[in-house]
């Protein structure tokens, strides 16, 4: 596939070097066509029966799991997609966990209007930070999370026309070109790193509790869910061990069964590597992110 007259070579000449200049700020990258989405089709597209794979295969193609800071791998996907016209910036992942917060401007919303009554009545404001204004001329809010702490994606789940970009989801960088125009970094925010998200807010964007559920007397805490928590920490890789343990143990807490599976988490995470006081560490964190006392 070759990059058509409207979007010639230069496009993604151009595309690629905004892209290094973002992994060059610890901002894991990865190539997008005009549709913003994924230049690089699945590798395993033409065998459905293929099990879930997030790039353990060693080939491109796995959307945001591609996504690096690695220069040369940075070139290495960009030479693989010939296409592409932008890139995409991976959100949740270090050094900057960054959160996306898209405010879109489609069928009337007044997405800002609706993020200024949530600031007001849950007290709190958005300070200075990178913003990106999309081509339809909505705005992208780049903001930072703690390590430990997983913000999920979500559409209009804040409010009508506000968009999250999370963990495993991404934000399309400035200098991209769409079918519909340029994303552009707004006048006066350009110097700006991406601000830490206001504590109250990011109280807002993490899962809902759900209701507790009792413990049959006698069996392992949460049962079959309890021992999906502690597999899903035990599979945890470098770099996603502290995120996934801080997930599980935050729905372990609002599950009610977070003490008792407290031990349980705490050896699955020493087994992927960490250090115990740290996965303690962020278990406290857990309890405290959920209104619970550890």
């Amino acid at each position: 596939m070759a990059t058509t007259d409207r979007y010639p070579r230069q496009a993604t000449t151009l595309a690629l070097a905004h892209a290094l200049s973002a992994a060059e700020r610890g901002l894991a990258v990865i190539p997008l066509s005009r549709t913003k989405l994924p230049a690089l089709r699945s590798p395993h597209r033409d065998d459905p029966a293929a099990p879930p794979c997030h790039g353990a295969c060693g080939r491109p193609g796995h959307g945001v799991y591609d996504a690096t800071t690695d220069p040369a791998r940075v070139r290495a996907l960009f030479a693989a997609a010939p296409w592409a016209t932008g890139y995409g910036i991976a959100c949740g992942l270090p050094p900057h966990h960054l959160i996306g917060v898209d405010l879109d401007t489609k069928s009337g919303t007044d997405s800002t209007g609706a993020l200024r009554e949530l600031a007001l009545r849950h007290l709190f404001t958005i300070p200075p930070t990178v913003v990106v204004r999309t081509p339809s001329g909505g705005r992208h809010l780049w903001l930072t999370g703690p390590p430990e702490v997983v913000v999920p994606n979500s559409a209009g789940r804040l409010a009508a026309g506000i968009d999250i970009r999370g963990a495993g989801g991404y934000l399309v960088g400035p200098g991209s070109r769409t079918d519909h125009g340029v994303y552009a970094v707004s006048p006066g925010t350009a110097h700006l790193a991406p601000a830490p998200c206001p504590q109250s807010l990011l109280r807002l964007l993490l899962p809902p509790r759900r209701p507790h559920r009792a413990t049959p007397g006698g069996a392992t805490p949460g049962g079959a869910h309890g021992r999906g928590l502690v597999q899903f920490v035990q599979a945890a890789h470098e770099g996603q061990r502290n995120t996934r343990l801080f997930w599980a143990a935050c729905r372990a807490y609002e599950d009610g069964i977070g003490d008792q599976l407290a031990d349980a988490l705490t050896e699955a995470a020493v087994h992927t590597g960490l250090p115990e006081h740290e996965a303690r560490s962020t278990i406290t964190s857990a309890a405290r992110m959920t209104g619970r006392t550890p």
